[in-house]
């Protein structure tokens, strides 16, 4: 089950959580904060979120994973509030019977994320200024 969170994601226990027996591969993804953005330093990122909407969306998206890719399991958890760089602010783990289908699992759902779940980032640059980051359209 998705989650939004504030604070340090719990990477362990999501890894403990994708374990199974019947499966030889789990991904984690891990979207960190970058310390610079189009020529700019920037000193941390803030996360936003309709939070009934984005949990809603990151839900969907965790079973559409499993359904799309036939993967046994996809958990993805989101970070709001202050996440500074290098700290995780989206994780998302899949389990499946291999490699292959986990990695193209989890990178489609990490995918969905940015393109529909109802969460923004705003950076906050070592210059004093700050701007909400546009989203990128996928191709």
């Amino acid at each position: 089950m998705a989650d939004l969170v504030e604070g340090p994601i719990g990477v362990e226990r999501l890894l403990a959580g994708a374990a199974r027996r019947d499966c030889g591969a789990v991904v984690l993804f891990l979207g960190t904060t970058r310390d610079h953005h189009e020529g700019r330093e920037v000193v941390r990122l803030e996360y936003e979120a309709y939070r009934p909407m984005a949990l809603a969306a990151l839900e969907q998206t965790e079973r559409d994973t499993v359904e799309r890719h036939g993967v046994a399991s996809c958990r993805i958890v989101h970070r709001l509030g202050v996440v500074p760089p290098a700290e995780a602010g989206v994780a998302v783990v899949v389990a499946a019977a291999h490699r292959g289908a986990a990695f193209d699992a989890c990178r489609w759902a990490m995918d969905q994320v940015k393109s529909a779940a109802p969460i923004w980032k705003k950076e906050h640059y070592a210059d004093g200024g700050a701007g909400w980051v546009a989203g990128a359209r996928l191709e």
